[in-house]
């Protein structure tokens, strides 16, 4: 099997066809920062299906869910953490 066929989620990651991310946007230290990126590209979108904050939310957890064990505990600590920082910056409705 070619290597793109194996990694088709960092292609899905990388030409998400819901949200325009920033390049390396997961791999930045500050949860804030992610959180902020995040918020901006799902607030942009115009091809996203649910609510900003569910489409910002639903690519966190896919690149967390499908970096898996490649994920340092730093680096996974910094994704968990950005999820609260999403929650922080959408108003509750």
């Amino acid at each position: 099997m070619a290597r793109e066929q194996k990694k088709w989620s960092g292609r899905a990651t990388r030409e998400s066809n819901a949200l325009d991310l920033d390049r390396g946007v997961f791999t930045w230290s500050d949860p804030k920062r992610i959180a902020w990126s995040l918020k901006r590209s799902a607030e942009k979108s115009t091809r996203r299906k649910g609510s900003p904050l569910q489409s910002a939310m639903s690519m966190l957890n896919f690149y967390i869910n499908r970096a898996g064990k490649n994920l340092s505990r730093k680096q996974l600590a910094v994704l968990e953490h950005a999820k609260g920082e999403l929650h922080k910056l959408f108003p509750k409705s």
